[in-house]
């Protein structure tokens, strides 16, 4: 153990600051603005697609979500006879209040004022 803690004081340190071979600048191997600017420009649309992406799916959710309701809520007025809508032969869909629900926009959206 003497021996290892000799040797190791006795070896030479490295040099303190590594140099670039002769005939190089620091500007011709580092990225510089560009690459900044590049990867920036990455970062910020990859950022956006998630964005998009999020908001596509949590779309596509409530899609899902509100074809449950209709679909239980028709297997339910089948079921009991319940309300139906004049002449149309679909349930009408009502919130627990009794009220008549909103429907989704046809672009999928909820409509104004929903998020």
């Amino acid at each position: 153990m003497h021996s290892l803690l000799l040797a190791l004081a006795t070896t030479p340190a490295p040099t303190p600051s590594p140099s670039l071979r002769p005939g190089l600048s620091q500007d011709q191997v580092t990225p510089g603005l560009l690459g900044f600017l590049l990867t920036a420009f990455i970062v910020v649309l990859t950022a956006l697609l998630i964005v998009d992406m999020v908001r596509r799916i949590r779309r596509v959710r409530y899609r899902a979500q509100v074809e449950e309701e209709r679909a239980a809520a028709a297997e339910a007025a089948a079921l009991e006879g319940g309300p139906r809508t004049a002449g149309t032969g679909t349930p009408r869909l009502e919130d627990p209040a009794g009220r008549p629900a909103t429907r989704p926009e046809a672009n999928g959206d909820a409509g104004p004022g929903s998020r």
